[in-house]
């Protein structure tokens, strides 16, 4: 961590900016006029930050600051405050409302952001994913993964049909990866012109007889996957709904390197920036028996091995009578590899010894949804 590094987060009541002040930390917000906001990126280069989210009410949109003081909103679709204000003069004068011109029609919120060789990606509720050439002001959908031939067989999560995760290549512009729930994880290698389901299990990879619908079948990996982030060349690594996966061939194949942790259910996942096989996950006891650290006891696992093994980190954590969850964007390293996660109950813990040992830095904070990190 340096004195620059920023933590942005999306909560479910704005978008809040964390910075180091001396030997504390100072929290800036709510953000987006208090919108549900799911992801909060920035630019290194430009310093530019978007974020992105919205709701039933106010409908789906992007906003975008420069300073992180002033917000402007790119909306993408209506809600159920446009429909009211429209049919209600007095409602409309109340609420300071304007009818405005939105480019989609059924979009319920932004889910991700991803800022990649020029191009600002969103993913969405339901599940298409957005390109903007000009910062965030406009957009457009990608015909090709819009009009996928599997689409009509994809079943959505909990949270809906969401495309949550996205992750490119930071040396091929034409390679990008997502993450939808629940439908797996597709590829293009063309730039968007064509896109490939990518969920086979590897063949070293023995796929157990399972009831849980989540679970691994048919030679596949279960298709909700929870959070993807890539370690290097074609090396990803995916948290699932039921299990935790490597793929080495650019999610071709994936196989499962759960053995060792406490449960097969987790949200995110987080790979160190400069050791590919530095990777961190939450545990969870499974959505059966509550989502919380099993024996409500906390701790970041670690594997220093690509996950081959596994050893929990606990200091500094709660140890007992722990009940929080660690949604699937809410962890995320820094260039040094400090390693930051919020959770549903408002706190924010950071380590900046890689994960061996972590504080507490932020509390009472709405639930928080994701945690990145920016360093001017």
């Amino acid at each position: 961590m340096t004195a620059s590094t920023r933590l942005l987060l999306g909560t479910t009541k704005g978008a809040f900016i964390i910075t180091p002040d001396g030997d504390d930390w100072s929290v800036s917000g709510p953000h987006c006029d208090g919108w549900c906001i799911n992801h909060v990126i920035g630019d290194a280069d430009s310093g530019m930050l978007w974020a992105g989210g919205g709701g039933d009410w106010p409908g789906a949109g992007v906003w975008r600051s420069e300073d992180g003081d002033h917000w402007e909103l790119s909306k993408l679709s209506n809600g159920q405050i446009d429909e009211w204000a429209a049919s209600d003069p007095e409602t409309a004068t109340f609420l300071n409302w304007e009818p405005i011109d939105v480019p989609f029609d059924n979009l319920k919120a932004v889910w991700s952001l991803r800022k990649a060789h020029g191009v600002l990606y969103a993913g969405t509720n339901p599940a298409s994913l957005l390109c903007s050439a000009d910062g965030g002001r406009t957009w457009e959908k990608n015909g090709a993964f819009e009009s996928h031939p599997t689409r009509e067989s994809w079943n959505p999560g909990a949270a809906g049909l969401v495309l949550h995760t996205l992750v490119s290549d930071p040396n091929t512009p034409e390679k990008i990866w997502l993450g939808v729930s629940a439908a797996g994880v597709f590829a293009t290698e063309d730039g968007g012109k064509s896109w490939e389901r990518r969920n086979r299990l590897s063949n070293d990879t023995v796929c157990a007889e399972h009831h849980h619908p989540a679970a691994p079948r048919n030679g596949e990996t279960g298709h909700c996957v929870h959070n993807m982030q890539r370690g290097s060349d074609d090396l990803l690594y995916q948290q699932n709904h039921h299990g935790t996966y490597r793929s080495t061939d650019g999610g071709r194949t994936w196989s499962d390197i759960t053995t060792g942790l406490p449960s097969t259910f987790g949200f995110p996942i987080a790979v160190h920036p400069d050791d590919p096989d530095v990777i961190w996950v939450v545990p969870l006891n499974g959505d059966d028996a509550g989502r919380f650290p099993p024996e409500a006891s906390a701790a970041v696992w670690k594997s220093t091995n690509g996950g081959e093994t596994w050893e929990a980190k606990r200091d500094g954590l709660p140890k007992v009578s722990c009940f929080f969850t660690v949604l699937r964007q809410s962890m995320a390293t820094d260039a040094e590899a400090g390693l930051y996660f919020g959770t549903n109950t408002g706190s924010v813990f950071a380590s900046l010894d890689q994960g061996e040992s972590f504080s507490e830095i932020a509390r009472h904070l709405p639930t928080i949804l994701s945690v990145e990190t920016l360093t001017l």
